[in-house]
């Protein structure tokens, strides 16, 4: 899928000082959170990151479970169970409410 097909939500055009303007977050914890892979920025050719508007929700989700007093190996697993429900929704849907074995 190349960037012109890409959802708009899913495409990278914020730089990190641009993201951590709109998010109040620090640059140096977004390269953690990168680390740690709360999140996953795209890259131009140069290696440079290029924020989404859905690193933006998923960042403001961060936020909120830090607020809330979840260290980060806890938000991690949050987010990880909460992807896994999307999709598992997203299937269950799919499938006009039949649940399959796989």
């Amino acid at each position: 899928m190349t960037i012109e097909t890409l959802p708009q939500s899913h495409r990278g055009v914020y730089g990190i000082a641009v993201t951590s303007e709109l998010t109040g977050i620090g640059p140096q914890t977004l390269r953690l959170y990168e680390r740690r892979g709360l999140l996953t920025p795209a890259r131009t050719s140069g290696g440079t990151r290029r924020y989404s508007d859905d690193d933006l929700v998923r960042l403001a989700r961060i936020a909120q479970l830090m607020e809330d007093g979840v260290n980060l190996a806890g938000i991690q697993r949050i987010l990880a169970l909460e992807s896994e429900n999307a999709d598992l929704a997203s299937r269950l849907e799919g499938s006009g409410g039949r649940i399959s074995a796989e």
